[in-house]
């Protein structure tokens, strides 16, 4: 944007990593309200522009460099907007808009930012108008609040059971269909559906996520990611003579290393002959061999413990035949103990047979020519706790699936919790802009523009998705609003999969209520907000 106040420049730093410059030109004055807006709306605008090429199932990925050299490859539009280096304000408020998506609802992170992106570009040229930027922040309410009882009002509701999984499986599916796991998507798709109703409480209609883990190992292929029915844990047995396969596994979950106990402040041991060596060597003996028997006493047959233990401990778990893990992070340490029932034990006085977790089989699986090993404990005793083992070719695209497998997990909660949808490929967004735009007619203030101005930034998602999919946006979103108001079918949309028609529910696109609700109210706030700041002002700087 040309002006007496800013332009901004999008450029990459030394490590490849994008962001936006926005220079100032001149010092800031009163009389340039109007002016500071529009290069907030610019910052902005230049960030929408960076992930709308993303958008829909024909969105091109971009590559992203960390400071370190990692890279990844990624259409998610948090994750995009989460690593790029966003130096101006206004901008960075767009990054933490698709964050509290993210956090909020886990998928539309790309559409809320395109959509908060379109309003700015509008908002631009009302206030070119002459108008008031509170009465277009207020205009814009007004029409979000038409355009959210307008998906109340298309909105279908979806019927599903643990059984009957149909429409659970299409709604995974359309979120899938943009990511790189696309081949695939299908069996992602089954996936995730198993895995969220694996933990879901249908009748309260509530989804634990702490229940479901999502862990990958490089090797494979894409196709041979499985769901596991317990817990998977990148360790393998302390001692290569343990047995592999532990079955009807009684499981002592320890946080205290096998090692003699310390003292807790700074000590010191003087030894100054053999004599008190040998001393020292059978106490330390004894306190292992005590050890060992309070976990032997308590029926346990397999140890998990969150520390270490030297040769001498393991030597004596191998003779005691006491199978151990040793150095299992807290999370899998958690997660083993919610899986199976068990209670976590920090001192070996406290362990009991009450306190044990309890598991079917506990087996070590070895693959790949490296013959990478892993633990899986399944048939648990809480058989509500899943694990998604995720393989791929390299760690970029095991990164990128865990991102997808995130997003269609979401959705499928998402629809747990309310199972309502509206139907994708822009057929909501046409919708609401046609209600929008017919209820401007009736407004006699001066808010009916803002109110026509946000009916086209609706516009601007089929736009996109049409453009993204190779077709002629304009003629396309010309034909298919047409259709909608003449044959009164909100289900019409972008075919942006080319099978010829645009009817969305022949197609399956569906999209979780909620999550759409969620983008139309997060992207208003957001314009509002930015709108009503006329002067951005460092602290202990001179802004005369």
């Amino acid at each position: 944007m040309a002006g007496p106040y800013s332009d901004a420049v999008y450029t990459t730093d030394e490590y490849g990593r994008p962001f936006i410059i926005v220079r100032e030109q001149g010092k800031k004055t009163r009389s340039h309200g109007v002016e500071a807006i529009k290069s907030h709306i610019l910052a902005a605008r230049t960030v929408a522009n960076i992930v709308r090429t993303s958008l829909g199932p024909r969105g091109l990925d971009k590559i992203l460099i960390s400071p370190d050299g990692e890279i990844t490859v990624t259409n998610d539009g948090a994750t995009i907007l989460g690593q790029m280096e966003v130096e101006h304000q206004i901008a960075k408020l767009l990054v933490q808009l698709s964050k509290s998506q993210d956090d909020e609802i886990g998928d539309g992170t790309t559409g809320v930012v395109v959509l908060a992106g379109a309003l700015l570009e509008q908002s631009e040229a009302l206030l070119d108008r002459g108008i008031h930027p509170i009465r277009i922040a207020d205009g814009f309410e007004r029409a979000c609040k038409i355009a959210v009882a307008e998906l109340d009002r298309i909105s279908d509701r979806v019927e599903f059971s643990k059984e009957n999984t149909e429409n659970l499986l299409k709604a995974a599916m359309t979120s899938l269909g943009s990511k790189i796991v696309s081949k695939a998507h299908r069996q992602f798709a089954q996936i995730a559906v198993d895995a969220v109703l694996s933990v879901a409480d249908l009748a309260r209609r509530d989804v634990d996520f702490e229940l479901i883990k999502v862990d990958g190992k490089v090797g494979g292929s894409l196709e041979d990611t499985t769901l596991v029915q317990g817990v998977v844990i990148d360790k393998d047995m302390s001692h290569p003579q343990m047995p592999r396969t532990i079955k009807d596994a009684r499981i002592a979950i320890l946080t205290c290393p096998f090692e003699p106990p310390r003292p807790k402040t700074k000590h010191k041991l003087d030894i100054g002959s053999a004599e008190e060596y040998k001393k020292l060597q059978v106490y330390e003996k004894e306190k292992f061999a005590d050890m060992v028997k309070r976990v032997k006493d308590t029926g346990a047959n397999l140890v998990i413990c969150q520390w270490g233990f030297d040769d001498e401990a393991n030597h004596l778990l191998m003779q005691n035949e006491l199978p151990a893990v040793r150095w299992v992070g807290g999370p899998e340490i958690e997660l083993i103990a919610v899986a199976t029932n068990g209670r976590i034990v920090p001192r070996f006085e406290d362990l009991s047979a009450e306190k044990l977790g309890k598991a079917g089989i506990v087996r070590e699986v070895s693959f790949g020519t490296t013959r990478d090993k892993m633990l899986v404990v399944e048939e648990c005793a809480n058989t509500r706790a899943v694990t998604i083992f995720v393989r791929g070719s390299n760690k970029m695209i095991i990164d990128e699936a865990k991102r997808a497998l995130h997003d269609a997990i979401c959705v499928v909660r998402n629809l747990v919790v309310d199972n309502r949808v509206v139907y994708g490929g822009g057929a909501a967004e046409i919708s609401c802009s046609v209600a929008v735009a017919k209820a401007a007619d009736d407004i006699p203030s001066i808010e009916q523009y803002a109110m026509r101005a946000f009916a086209s930034a609706l516009d601007a998602i089929p736009l996109a998705l049409a453009e993204n999919s190779g077709l002629a946006p304009i003629e396309t979103l010309a034909d298919v609003k047409s259709r909608q108001v003449t044959e009164n079918n909100s289900k019409l949309g972008i075919d942006c999969n080319a099978r010829g028609q645009n009817d969305m529910k022949e197609q399956f696109v569906y999209d979780p209520l909620i999550s759409k609700r969620q983008q139309y109210l997060l992207a208003t706030q957001l314009v509002r907000a930015v709108l009503k700041i006329d002067d951005v002002i460092t602290a202990g700087e001179d802004n005369e």
